[in-house]
């Protein structure tokens, strides 16, 4: 018998308690990045398979979950499809990342809601010029491999 998907509520909940203890490089909640990508991926017409996927997208890469909780999970196969896209690998280059994010069908609108958050200029002016140059570069290197405007 298959379990009962988690409803929106659920996964937004699974999320906040998995990065409780994590901050963003401001020092805000983490929680706070996940909650502004899930609303802008509603805001850009995504479903609810990417807007539960854009609560989770940094669930493994952060080890806040791990892949065998996300096997497991009762999530539908395209939102564990895009999440297992959206984690990044430790080496891994950006262009292979991208290729992986291009090919799996629904994670660039949520890659897309991602970048439009961490590169907020609000949200970066309260990092010291070096991170803010460094990160700045990094989101539109990632933009232009994925064919998003810069």
């Amino acid at each position: 018998m298959t379990p009962t998907p988690l409803s929106l509520a659920d996964v937004e909940r699974l999320a906040r308690a998995a990065h409780a203890a994590q901050t963003d490089k401001a020092g805000r909640p983490y929680a706070e990045h996940l909650a502004a990508v899930a609303d802008g991926v509603r805001a850009r017409g995504g479903d609810p398979d990417q807007i539960a996927a854009a609560w989770l997208h940094d669930a493994v890469e952060d080890h806040a979950l791990t892949e065998e909780w996300l096997d497991t999970a009762a999530l539908s196969p395209r939102t564990k499809a895009v999440v297992r896209a959206l984690t990044k690998h430790p080496g891994e280059p950006l262009e292979s990342y991208a290729r992986r994010v291009l090919a799996t069908p629904g994670a660039l609108l949520v890659k897309e809601a991602d970048l439009a958050h961490n590169a907020d200029p609000g949200r970066l002016a309260v990092l010291d010029e070096a991170t803010r140059s460094r990160l700045a570069e990094k989101y539109a290197r990632m933009r232009a491999l994925l064919g998003l405007p810069v």
